[in-house]
């Protein structure tokens, strides 16, 4: 994946001396940005949640792979930052090539599939409460965890099939560069490129755009509008990784488009914007951290450097007020809804002053904290 920012530099021979391009300048400044602030800042995610939160909640957990796997692909950024630095080619031989961007493949299945295990969490625990509560356990969510990882690697293994360190044709040197190769075939082109959206970008976006529709149609219905933590920090990382991966897939779609109908300045546009929207996407991997410090920024003075401790444990306690929430709206009561009676014992004691029992009875009619206080 992230080598096509490099692509350009295969066009022409480099050499140490030659002033650097501004494609391969904009690779390297993405590149470094990408690491100076993604490492560590997704290091310190990890940090925090083993370390900081106490308890735990699915969305949190699901936030540990995501930001081990972007920790991990973040590795790799050394090697591209050589390369494209260096003007030497790839310099670390054929395994090293099919490896690095194999990783990078499998982050982007880990990632768009985690936010889709999140999304389908944040469902469950709107339209199936009871089914959400029983699934919420540590085996169950091990057993996700590892069928994603598991899926992401098996997703990924055309990537390294269709990588290869080779010489550049137009240049008398000895130089090798890590480049896309597809044995001159048009139809192993439409495949990876076909295959990679299809199941990178239209089956997970077709699945999270369903659990949030009907998530926001049970809300509008039940006329609880109260939007918590987990619910817009799940929000804040499908934006951005739609923001920073659409661009990506849409250049894919054009190329199988100019592929199949043989429209060579289709080609050419897909080929010039390759390289920078697989920047963009290579760049995702960094910004979630950022993300989640804006998202806890209130709790900065108050807890320091534990502050993105706090904001994953108000996902905890925020998923189980959505859970107790749509309980008592199928259910009417239940044991473990004190908080929930409290208030509305509350509202009850308000609307009862200065009312006799005939107003009461017609209150309660017409309001459903009443009915539900009454049953």
């Amino acid at each position: 994946m992230a080598s096509n920012i490099t692509t350009t530099i295969s066009q022409q021979p480099p050499s140490a001396s030659s002033s650097l391009g501004i494609s391969t300048q904009v690779g390297i400044a993405i590149l470094t940005l990408a690491f100076v602030l993604g490492f560590p800042g997704n290091l310190f995610v990890v940090w925090t949640v083993i370390c900081r939160v106490r308890k735990r909640s699915v969305t949190c957990l699901l936030v540990l792979n995501l930001g081990l796997a972007d920790a991990f692909v973040l590795l790799g950024a050394p090697f591209f930052l050589r390369y494209l630095a260096g003007g030497q080619g790839w310099e670390f031989g054929s395994a090293a090539c099919k490896l690095v961007h194999y990783l990078s493949s499998v982050n982007m299945y880990v990632s768009i599939y985690l936010i889709c295990l999140m999304s389908m969490d944040r469902w469950l625990a709107v339209s199936r409460p009871f089914l959400s509560q029983r699934m919420r356990t540590k085996r169950s969510l091990l057993v996700l965890l590892l069928v994603v990882w598991v899926s992401a690697f098996i997703l990924s293994l055309p990537m390294p099939f269709y990588r290869s360190n080779l010489k550049n044709p137009k240049a008398n040197n000895s130089i090798y560069h890590c480049i896309p190769y597809h044995w001159n075939s048009v139809g192993h082109k439409v495949f990876q490129y076909t295959f990679e959206t299809t199941m990178a970008c239209i089956v997970p976006f077709t699945l999270i755009n369903s659990c949030y529709s009907s998530l926001i149609c049970r809300l509008k219905n039940a006329k609880f509008q109260r939007r918590g933590r987990g619910s817009r920090l799940i929000l804040m990382i499908i934006c951005a990784f739609a923001i920073f991966w659409l661009p990506y897939h849409i250049v894919n779609v054009i190329e199988v488009i100019g592929l199949l109908w043989d429209k060579k300045s289709v080609l050419k546009a897909a080929g010039i914007a390759r390289p920078n929207v697989t920047a963009f996407a290579y760049f995702s991997s960094a910004v979630n951290p950022i993300l989640y410090v804006f998202a806890g920024s209130s709790h900065i003075r108050q807890a320091g450097l534990s502050f993105m401790g706090k904001l994953f444990e108000g996902t905890n306690s925020e998923s189980r007020t959505t859970s107790i929430f749509t309980r008592s709206s199928r259910t009417n009561s239940s044991p473990d809804e004190s908080s929930v009676l409290q208030s509305l014992s509350t509202k009850l004691g308000r609307s009862l002053k200065g009312k006799n029992k005939d107003n009461v009875a017609d209150k309660e009619v017409n309001e459903p904290e009443l009915r539900t206080l009454n049953s």
